[in-house]
């Protein structure tokens, strides 16, 4: 039956080693394709010359020049991996993966030879490809492939005949204290002109001309020589909040980073240093992009420190904490971000809300609750949208004047 199958493809035309071999792969171990390959048409020429099989020794002499299959592909393996090594020469990257843009003519030639010779045990042209280009630039480069996570994917573009690299994002965790009101957590392009530059924005196409997003970025692309980042927070603080105790989980992904392999104890350093007091990093560490989705659906429990403007008494007041105290609020999505928000209704649970101190206007109250939940309606009661509330409770008007997280997990 194998040997039926070689002589069929034979009869096709003029094949290289490697095509003729990859239409066995998954027949043995232990040999490369054009091992097979030769050892296929070895094997062919000792059967036409024991049965003077002349019209075999012709179709195998015929078989000899250009590959009809492939084009002869395989004879420019070690341009390829040359090109590959090049392209990588200005990139810092421990293990890398080789993938193969095919030509339509390629991948049509290929259906062909398996329809004519009937064969279940090839291997795609694009898998030996991108496996024989892979050992040359691991001997050229002395880096190893990864099938799995690679740090950069090389792309043999066979049309163009050029290669193309995608390089994988580096991500970098850490948690972040906002010290300074009035900066967002991420970029925040212009409302009126989203983007492009206007006369509400400065022509910055930016709502606010800093966030923590931003503050940090320069010092990531230097570093790593970055294309750009993006920022992933573990939830996010209101813009006039701030945001301390150990601060609040972020990463922030180097997208198409040169250079990988940083010091992050001296990267903290000179964010820290470069920020003027306005935000500070600690536990940089190094993470997968695993990691980012995690970081997002994270539940943690948050603890608010807030200044309420209020016109209600002390014993009222007291009464209301104790009643928030472990009951779950109804909440449906707060009026003030209903433009970029879908109207919801949640439930959160209040953990425990407690008063630190309290004056005739004034008084500073501490809320433990579930991650979520809006503390500013949970004062005011947002018209209604969030039962009960500090206001509905003391039968008051109560607002937030001042708003810090304190704890994030």
């Amino acid at each position: 039956m194998i040997l039926d199958i070689a002589r069929k493809i034979i009869k096709e035309g003029s094949i290289c080693d490697h095509c003729l071999g990859r239409q066995f792969a998954k027949l043995s171990t232990g040999l490369s394709n054009d091992e097979r390959g030769r050892a296929m048409r070895i094997v062919l020429a000792m059967i036409a010359s024991e049965e003077k099989d002349e019209a075999l020794k012709d179709e195998l002499s015929k078989s000899e020049g250009k590959c009809w299959v492939c084009n002869n592909m395989f004879s420019s393996l070690d341009s390829w991996a040359d090109k590959a090594v090049a392209a990588l020469s200005d990139y810092e990257y421990d293990n890398f993966l080789v993938g193969t843009k095919m030509t339509g003519l390629l991948s049509e030639n290929e259906e062909i030879i398996w329809a004519q010779s009937g064969t279940t045990f090839a291997e795609p042209l694009k898998t030996e490809l991108n496996r024989e280009v892979g050992k040359r630039i691991e001997r050229l480069a002395g880096k190893r492939a990864n099938l799995k996570k690679p740090q950069i994917v090389v792309l043999i573009d066979i049309e163009n005949e050029k290669v193309e690299l995608e390089v994988n994002s580096l991500y970098i965790y850490g948690r972040y204290r906002k010290l300074v009101r009035g900066i967002p957590q991420t970029r925040w392009p212009c409302r009126e002109c989203n983007g492009k530059g206007c006369e509400r924005c400065g022509n910055t196409g930016r709502m606010y001309q800093e966030s923590v997003d931003e503050l940090i970025k320069p010092h990531i692309v230097a570093e790593t020589r970055c294309k750009d980042t993006a920022f992933h927070g573990a939830g996010r603080e209101d813009i006039d909040a701030l945001m301390l105790g150990e601060g609040r989980p972020f990463v922030v992904e180097a997208k198409k980073p040169h250079i990988r392999n940083i010091d992050l104890n001296s990267l903290e350093i000179r964010i820290n240093q470069g920020v003027s007091g306005k935000i500070e990093v600690q536990e940089l560490k190094f993470v997968e992009s695993e990691d980012v989705e995690k970081l997002k659906s994270m539940k943690a429990d948050k603890i608010y420190r807030f200044t309420i403007e209020h016109n209600t008494t002390e014993e009222k007041l007291k009464s209301s904490l104790d009643i928030l105290s472990g009951t779950l609020i109804k909440q449906k999505t707060p009026t003030r971000v209903l433009h970029r928000r879908a109207d919801l209704e949640r439930l959160r649970l209040v953990h425990s809300a407690e008063l630190e101190s309290f004056d005739t206007n004034n008084a500073v109250i501490k809320v433990h609750c579930e991650g979520g939940l809006y503390v500013k309606e949970l004062v005011s009661g947002d018209g209604g949208r969030t039962v009960p509330s500090i206001a509905s409770l003391t039968g008051s008007e109560a607002k937030i004047i001042e708003l810090e997280v304190i704890k994030v997990g």
